[in-house]
């Protein structure tokens, strides 16, 4: 008889466990990732560059991440040419930035547990947040070059030119759209998550490309921004959380 019961408890136990199975995340992530991307700026021409990020990300829940970013990376832009530049401008911008960002997932504010389709759909995301970019200007041509434009500024030191700074800080506000790839480990929680996106960023204080002249006299009538095609990795650890809805289904 103590082995029938000890079979039923164990097989009950089993059922409840298993119940459980899906619902659980962890709590912290850590990942990279690599971009591809190019300027906006008041320069004619922008070239694209590659950019590479590290993250340490705090899951408030499976569906939304509130991740730390660093980034390296260039931008550059303009020439010695009318068609690269109006004025023959040109730059080259080793930047790092740094930014807080949070992104809300589908799955966070719908109910998708009946639904093949929106089951597909909850990991698609937007977000937001803030951060700064240390701009450093390691090439750069303040003079105009055709005397048909104006002036030409053959000396640094004469005070004309085009005014701007080739090194500070600016602060960036990102916009970011995508989608997260699940994988699940043997718990059947969320361990691996491959994220595909698109990031724009605004930066305040015009630093971007370097130049910041007056836009009465000069093509100069929005904020310097970039945008970014990113494709990441993040691995999630730490602590075991419980989450309200199943985030794994297994029948449909």
């Amino acid at each position: 008889m103590k082995k029938y019961i000890l079979f039923f408890v164990l097989a009950f136990a089993s059922v409840v466990v298993k119940a459980q199975s899906g619902f659980n995340y962890y709590e912290f992530g850590v990942g990279t990732g690599a971009s591809y991307g190019k300027a906006e700026a008041d320069l004619k021409k922008q070239d694209y560059h590659p950019a590479f990020n590290l993250n340490f990300v705090y899951n408030y829940s499976p569906y939304l991440p509130i991740t730390a970013e660093l980034q390296k990376g260039t931008f550059s832009g303009g020439g010695a040419t009318r068609a690269e530049d109006f004025s023959g401008r040109y730059f080259t911008n080793s930047y790092v930035s740094f930014n807080l960002h949070a992104d809300l997932q589908a799955g966070e504010i719908m109910d998708y547990a009946d639904s093949w389709f929106l089951d597909r759909v909850k990991n698609f995301y937007v977000g937001t947040g803030i951060g700064f970019i240390y701009n450093n200007m390691t090439r750069i041509e303040r003079f105009n070059r055709f005397p048909e434009n104006g002036p030409v500024f053959p000396d640094p030191n004469s005070g004309e030119g085009f005014q701007g700074v080739n090194k500070g800080f600016n602060l960036i506000l990102p916009l970011r759209f995508g989608y997260e790839f699940k994988i699940f480990d043997d718990y059947d929680q969320p361990r691996y998550g491959i994220d595909i996106g698109i990031q724009h960023y605004y930066d305040i204080g015009e630093g971007i490309d370097g130049y910041n002249d007056n836009p009465n006299k000069f093509k100069n009538n929005a904020l310097d921004q970039y945008t970014f095609i990113t494709v990441g990795f993040k691995y999630n650890f730490g602590n075991t959380t419980s989450y309200n809805k199943l985030i794994r289904k297994f029948q449909y």
